[in-house]
């Protein structure tokens, strides 16, 4: 049979206490495909509304603590080299 460790490591990462939360820095190393940017964004305490690939970069719409960010990551090298905060009052042209 095939053995799931969503539930457990969903489980695991609710128990991790607030102070565990880790900043982000531009320069900072999250991964250069989608799901190692996911995984290590969420390992951070974040939660992931939406990860898209556009021109080599890697841009992840997170949430930590009710703040929103947006952090683009270079695929080529995996590193974060720019961190947007969304509550700058622009129109939202989704």
């Amino acid at each position: 049979p095939m053995t799931t460790f969503t539930k457990p490591a969903i489980l695991a990462a609710l128990l991790i206490p607030a102070a565990a939360f880790a900043q982000l820095d531009v320069g900072q190393q999250l991964g250069s495909t989608e799901s190692d940017v996911r995984a290590a964004l969420t390992d951070m305490g974040y939660e992931v509304q939406e990860i898209e690939i556009d021109d080599g970069e890697i841009e992840a719409e997170v949430v930590l603590d009710g703040v929103e960010l947006e952090i683009e990551i270079a695929m080529d090298t995996g590193l974060i080299i720019e961190i947007e905060t969304e509550d700058d009052d622009e129109a939202s042209d989704d």
